[in-house]
């Protein structure tokens, strides 16, 4: 069932406690992994319940895609040291991020984490990149590596 859109009008403030909610979350990493966990994967639809009930279900969707590839793209330009340091920042947050390192690591859930919209190149740039800084953290915090080095 599609929610009712609200009036032109209203949109404006919803745009604004959105870009809020983003806000909180101190690092681009942590935007990324929540903004990604509200996509479903296997339809690619994206859902928030507060956002859909202020700007109804279409414009909802839209948002979260628009604001899923912003944070991707401002991730890939930061560089690689600006990276890890958002990366670590976001462990920071994570009991047993050693643990939860060699989980990625084997996982590789960071391969989701990517919009639809990526281009091919940039998903290549985004899992290498991430792969790299995620084996150095797990030597740094004493993760087993996944490896055949392992």
């Amino acid at each position: 069932m599609s929610s009712t859109p609200p009036p032109p009008h209203s949109r404006e403030p919803a745009s604004d406690v959105w870009r809020h909610t983003l806000a909180r979350i101190p690092t681009l990493f942590g935007r990324l992994v929540f903004l990604a966990s509200l996509r479903n994967l296997a339809s690619g639809e994206y859902r928030h319940q507060g956002l859909a009930q202020m700007v109804g279900d279409e414009q909802a969707a839209e948002t979260l895609r628009q604001s899923h590839t912003r944070v991707f793209h401002d991730w890939l330009c930061l560089n690689l040291e600006q990276q890890k340091a958002d990366l670590q920042e976001y462990l920071t947050e994570i009991p047993n991020p050693a643990a939860v390192l060699a989980g990625w690591l084997k996982s590789a859930f960071y391969r989701d984490l990517t919009p639809a919209s990526a281009e091919p190149v940039e998903r290549q740039l985004f899992a290498g990149d991430l792969e790299t800084m995620l084996n150095l953290l797990a030597r740094e915090y004493g993760a087993a590596s996944p490896g055949p080095e392992s």
